[in-house]
């Protein structure tokens, strides 16, 4: 029972970091039905921003996470502006090209400009753990700061979604972009800023990850966002609380395999259980079937 409620401590804290990365798969996808495959390359970006903010400018955690945060923001509107929105009335499988060539061209551009070597990632946060039931069950300080952190983000994901003209706005653009446009909503500019969020989070997700593991290279947005477009889909595609659910229990799953049916397999039961629920229901968990008008 001990080793249970460990590994679900650090479950949550695993499940934070993909919720964070799949909330920008399912904003852009519920905004343009895109599959913005560059994503797991910002997130990326993020980590090596609040390395070279910690590391040479000595800046704190919190100020490198909120820099790191912006500089994310900015790269993912460039990308829409430069790769994307020519192509949005094109084919699907020619916007799915173009988004892996950006992750490519990310991922070979941080290669390029500092080494594919792994870096190490300054001590921001504190070491210290706290101890229960006479020391079976540590809970790392850090691990309170990436839940922590990551609830006060998606509730004000949220409250910018439901509460703020812009979110409505980006809620009108999701379910019918022709007719938001009609009633006066600019729908370029809403997809440039729901680039900006999705990019934010992954940006704070990236520095999260370097926190919490030490150690970040060019490479390290691959795996992390291929599992994230799992979450994604595993919750409902274009659903903000089914990305949510689908990270946390994607987080959940891989802490309780690697514990108790080896780290070898982890990847193989996240896959398998992405399957078996798409055979289930095609939706996702949270999704719900949509009927197109012809």
């Amino acid at each position: 029972m001990k080793q249970l409620l460990q590994q679900l401590i650090n479950g949550l804290s695993l499940g934070s970091i993909y919720a964070l990365i799949a909330l920008g798969y399912t904003m852009v996808y519920g905004i343009i039905n895109l599959i913005n495959f560059a994503h797991g390359e910002i997130y990326m970006v993020g980590a090596y921003v609040g390395f070279a903010l910690t590391t040479f400018f000595d800046l704190g955690f919190f100020p490198s996470l909120i820099a790191s945060m912006l500089v994310c923001s900015l790269l993912g509107m460039l990308i829409e502006k430069i790769a994307y929105k020519p192509i949005r009335n094109s084919t699907r499988i020619a916007a799915l090209i173009t988004a892996i060539s950006v992750s490519l061209f990310l991922q070979y551009t941080m290669v390029y400009f500092v080494k594919p070597d792994t870096r190490t990632f300054p001590e921001v946060l504190t070491n210290k753990k706290l101890s229960f039931f006479n020391g079976s069950i540590l809970l790392d300080v850090k691990n309170i700061y990436i839940v922590l952190i990551t609830v006060i983000l998606m509730v004000a994901l949220q409250y910018i979604v439901h509460k703020t003209k812009i979110g409505k706005a980006m809620r009108a653009v999701s379910i019918d972009k022709e007719a938001a446009q009609l009633m006066g909503i600019n729908a370029d500019q809403v997809i440039s800023f729901t680039f900006a969020i999705g990019s934010a989070l992954a940006g704070a997700a990236g520095v999260l990850v370097g926190v919490y593991y030490n150690t970040i290279n060019p490479l390290m947005g691959v795996a992390p966002g291929l599992k994230a477009f799992v979450a994604a889909v595993l919750g409902g595609i274009g659903i903000i609380p089914g990305a949510v659910f689908g990270g946390f229990f994607l987080g959940m799953t891989e802490t309780m395999v690697s514990a108790y049916g080896g780290s070898i397999f982890k990847d193989a039961v996240a896959f398998g259980i992405l399957i078996l629920v798409l055979l289930i229901k095609p939706n996702g968990l949270l999704g719900k079937a949509t009927r197109e008008k012809v």
